[in-house]
């Protein structure tokens, strides 16, 4: 589980709680139609953005992978995969048909090896996976990224419309103060649905995005320089390109220690 996400989003819960009752009972905080307006403005404009399919389908993955820590950073992939290597340098493909790999991915890519799939279809074929993969991950970002957008908006259509009711019924005084409160909230929920939940979101897939990105190359490259048998060594090197520099002389120091 991602722990920053998870305890980002109750932090700011609580926040928002904690000041609701300071100022009174959490009661005077809840509007019916100020949730239908931003709740339903927010997805009737989703929905006019893009396909039905793409919205099933965006949100439950989106809602799943900004919770999920990757297994393996790149790191450890390297180690992996270097040690992979040797065992295939050593015994030849068929002793890594019992090795375990808990990355999916290269699990995928080993078996490839191991059944003597030719180098192009495993390229192609893991490719092809990575890019299919990051689209759908990019699909989930792009709609919570557009609620986000379109929230405190639909707020600001909310505070409108109680704003048309309390002036419009100026000669009843017992009517300004619910139109009023109305009007509020729609800005609040608004605001409360675009910065504490969909636009932390869309931030948080964007950057797995990319870590899936240079994890999932890494791997395919790795596969590729496997199944043409280089030594561990020259796999290790080419590998370490992936990484920043700070990250880099965690393997100088180990090496030099050893």
């Amino acid at each position: 589980m991602d722990i920053s996400t998870i305890v980002g989003t109750v932090l700011g819960i609580a926040v928002v709680v904690v000041l609701m009752l300071m100022d009174g009972h959490l009661s005077i905080y809840v509007s019916e139609h100020a949730a239908i307006v931003i709740f339903g403005g927010a997805i009737a404009s989703t929905m006019i953005r893009f396909p039905f399919s793409s919205m099933i389908h965006g949100l439950p993955m989106g809602m799943r992978y900004v919770l999920q820590m990757r297994a393996l950073d790149p790191r450890a992939l390297i180690e992996e995969i270097t040690k992979i290597a040797e065992v295939m340098r050593k015994s030849g493909p068929m002793a890594l048909e019992t090795l375990k790999v808990d990355d999916p991915f290269l699990a995928q890519g080993i078996r490839y090896v191991v059944d003597g799939y030719d180098a192009e279809f495993i390229q192609n074929t893991m490719n092809k996976d990575r890019d299919t993969f990051l689209a759908h991950l990019d699909e989930g970002q792009k709609i919570y990224r557009a609620i986000g957008d379109c929230a405190p908006a639909w707020g600001m259509v909310g505070t409108l419309l109680g704003m048309v009711g309390m002036f419009a019924n100026m000669e009843d005084p017992a009517k300004l103060g619910p139109f009023m409160a109305t009007a509020l909230l729609a800005t609040l929920y608004g605001a409360l649905v675009a910065n504490l939940f969909c636009l932390p979101i869309a931030d948080k897939l964007h950057v797995k995005l990319e870590e899936e990105d240079i994890s999932r190359s890494l791997i395919i490259d790795g596969v590729m320089q496997i199944r043409q048998a280089k030594s561990p060594g020259i796999i290790r090197e080419m590998l370490l390109s992936y990484l920043p520099d700070h990250h880099k002389a965690h393997f100088v120091d180990a090496e030099a220690a050893a």
